[in-house]
């Protein structure tokens, strides 16, 4: 979650770091923030984020940023 303003642009950004911290305080799965394919997300809703788990292995999470209410 975080805070946005007008048409869903976030104040600041969703980080590598935060999806990390995510997976591993909600899903128990430890991924190094730095094998993330993106710089931020910046807007809310549904965001496509390339892994790069092995040297021909890419999966792909689906990141949902909603507004904190």
């Amino acid at each position: 979650t975080a805070k946005a303003g007008e048409g869903g642009r976030l104040f600041g950004s969703i980080t590598t770091k935060q999806i990390a911290e995510e997976l591993q305080k909600k899903h128990g799965i430890k991924i190094d923030k730095r094998k993330m394919e993106i710089e931020a997300i910046r807007t809310l809703g549904h965001t496509k984020v390339p892994v790069k788990l092995h040297h021909d292995v890419t999966a792909t999470l689906t990141v949902h940023v909603m507004e904190v209410k």
